[in-house]
Order: structure tokens, then C-alpha cells, then sequence
């Protein structure tokens, strides 16, 4: 179902078929889902390429020539090929216990480019553009410097009024953080909450009021996916069926709306470069190195392991300083009209 693609198959107890097996060691090392999904991705791409033959019977060779074809023949970046090899090394490495050794192979030589970012005044003409109901997950993006899957995933619980916090929970790499909540979104998201209560309490009464619940805390709490708390901040419009437990329930809007919505409003601005819903959250680091904050708190905020990739936006501005205010914290927000 489209509106759970964030929510794991059911695989069975003992698997028998070749990416059933590959699934469970994966879940069995605590990766991802994500991770899951890529990995599974490029091992599928990986026995397609390789007519169907299953990976135990491939060699070195073969995995050398599928990743020399991604670049000669599909000219694929330099991160998608360095993923491809992250899933093959993963799969025989890890999976099958066969070290390769070192691979020989085409590498992709495009250069890094610096990050996309919006100018403060482009990013809120952006946000400006956009439907109303969007509008408040576009400014956490920019104002908090969240990813689009840590925005749309957001629980009520996870916003803490009284801290200025937002709780970012399995964020990539399945780390957690927490991240500045500006003071001047308060209205809103209380606002956006109350709205996510009455919907809530609709779907109680049409019995299609219990939230997915990850981990299987369902089963520990079996009360608790009802409650207010576990809802998502940003529903979904329409109850969809979860492929897991096949009950109809209401997940949180799919990341496509808020992509659509977001591309729309770039155009609608005129603005010619090349962005999306993640560059609201380059654009969040650059002002706040701008404003001069200390790169490693930046890297705290955004969840960065190393510091490095933080780095990148250093070539807007190296400056030092303590404390940190959101890039949009100064600005009088309006409370939307009602529909």
C-alpha cells in the first residue's frame, strides 16, 4: 500500500527464499528500513543484471562488471555507484561471508557538487507559495533543519513546548536526536494539533483510530496506539490498509504530497536552481553558520556521525559562536485562516 511504504514486510519466521533470508539478516542487525530497502534494491538490480542467477553461484568478476556497467552504460553519480557497492559488499561480505577482497572496476569520476541552498528570502517565498497545509512542515524543514521523512513521520509526542525541542526519533542510520523547535511556531503546530484531535477522534469512532506502531509496541501497549500522543502530526487524508496487520488505519501524508507541493511553489517562484524539499534543510545549516554557530553544534542538530558532512556548507561561512536561535525565529507568523 503506497501510504505504508515506510512500513516493513512481513517476512516469515524461517525464510526460505534468497532476499527473505537477506531481509531477516538485515533486520536482525538492527538496520534501517531504509537501509533495508536499498540493499534489497541493488541485490534485485544486481541478479537481474546477472539473468537470475542467484548471488552464491556469481563471483568477484560478475560484481566488478555490474558496478563497471552502472557508469559506462547508465553514467550513474558517483553516490548512487558507491551505493550499488555498499549493498554488494554488505550482501557477500556479511550475508555470505565472502570477502572479495579488493574490487576492480569503473569508477565514476563526476565531481562533487556544494550543497543547493535557498537565500532566506527565496526559501520563505517558497513557503509562501505553498497550500496552508503544507506550509508548517516546509518551515520545520527550513526552521529545524529536518529531513522530509523526519517532518512527515513526526508523533505529537515529539514535540516538547516547554524545551523549544523537536525529538527526531530513527532518524537515518536509525539515530535520534533533538533539534531546535522555533518559539514563533508554537501557534501553529498547537493549532495543527488540535486540528490532528478532531480528526483523531473521528477515526476512534469509526474504529480505524488505532497509529502504526513501530517495534511492535502495539503488542506491549496495546492501548496506547489509540491515544493522542502516538498520532502523527501531519495525517494522512485518507485511512489506508497496513500491509503488515492488513487493518485499516490513518498514516501520516506521504513525502510525494509534500515533494509536489514544494516543486510546485519553486516554479511558481521563479527560482532556477535545482531544489527540492532538502535543500530547506541545507539552507537551515548555511544560516546558521552564517549567523556564526559553532560547526560541531550544527552537526549535533542535523544528526550528522561526522563532522565532515557538515563541512560541506563551510563554503558559504567559517565563523564561531555559542547559542543557537532558528533562522526563522525573529519572524511574525500569521495563524492560516480555517478551511
Amino acid at each position: 500500500m503506497l501510504h505504508f511504504n515506510d512500513v516493513p514486510h512481513i517476512i516469515p519466521i524461517n525464510p526460505n527464499r534468497f532476499l527473505d533470508k537477506l531481509r531477516a539478516f538485515i533486520r536482525a542487525q538492527n538496520k534501517s528500513w531504509q537501509t533495508e530497502k536499498t540493499y534489497i534494491y541493488w541485490v534485485k538490480r544486481y541478479i537481474y543484471f546477472h539473468e537470475k542467477q542467484n548471488p552464491t553461484q556469481l563471483e568477484k568478476v560478475h560484481v566488478e562488471k555490474f558496478l563497471s556497467h552502472l557508469v559506462v552504460y547508465e553514467n550513474v553519480s558517483p553516490n548512487t555507484q558507491s551505493t550499488a557497492l555498499n549493498a554488494m559488499v554488505f550482501l557477500y561480505k556479511q550475508f555470505l561471508g565472502i570477502d572479495f577482497g579488493q574490487l576492480q572496476f569503473k569508477f565514476s569520476l563526476r565531481t562533487k557538487k556544494p550543497p543547493v541552498v535557498f537565500s532566506h528570502k527565496e526559501a520563505m517565498s517558497v513557503i509562501d507559495h505553498m497550500q496552508a497545509s503544507y506550509q508548517l512542515m516546509a518551515l520545520l524543514m527550513y526552521g529545524s533543519g529536518l529531513r522530509i521523512s523526519e517532518c512527515i513521520r513526526l508523533r505529537i509526542k515529539d514535540v516538547d513546548f516547554d524545551m523549544f525541542e523537536l525529538l527526531i526519533l530513527d532518524g537515518k542510520g536509525l539515530k535520534s536526536r533533538r533539534t531546535l523547535l522555533p518559539s514563533n511556531l508554537h501557534a501553529r503546530l498547537k493549532l495543527q494539533i488540535s486540528r490532528v484531535e478532531l480528526l483523531h477522534e473521528e477515526d476512534l469512532i469509526n474504529k480505524v483510530g488505532a497509529v502504526y506502531m513501530p517495534y511492535a509496541l502495539d503488542k506491549k501497549y496495546p492501548n496506547e496506539a489509540k491515544s493522542l500522543y502516538w498520532q502523527y502530526l501531519f495525517p494522512a487524508a485518507r485511512i489506508a490498509k497496513d500491509p503488515r496487520s492488513n487493518k485499516y488505519r490513518r498514516h501520516h501524508v506521504h513525502q510525494s504530497a509534500l515533494q509536489q507541493q514544494v516543486k510546485i511553489a519553486i516554479r511558481a517562484c521563479k527560482i532556477n536552481k535545482f531544489a527540492s524539499c532538502h535543500t530547506f534543510r541545507h539552507s537551515f545549516a548555511t544560516r546558521l553558520l552564517e549567523n556564526g554557530y559553532d560547526i560541531r553544534t550544527i552537526q549535533e542538530l542535523l544528526g550528522h556521525s561526522d563532522v565532515a558532512t557538515t563541512e560541506i556548507y563551510t563554503h558559504v561561512l567559517n565563523k564561531g559562536g555559542r547559542g543557537v536561535t532558528s533562522p526563522i525565529e525573529d519572524m511574525q507568523l500569521q495563524l492560516p485562516e480555517a478551511n
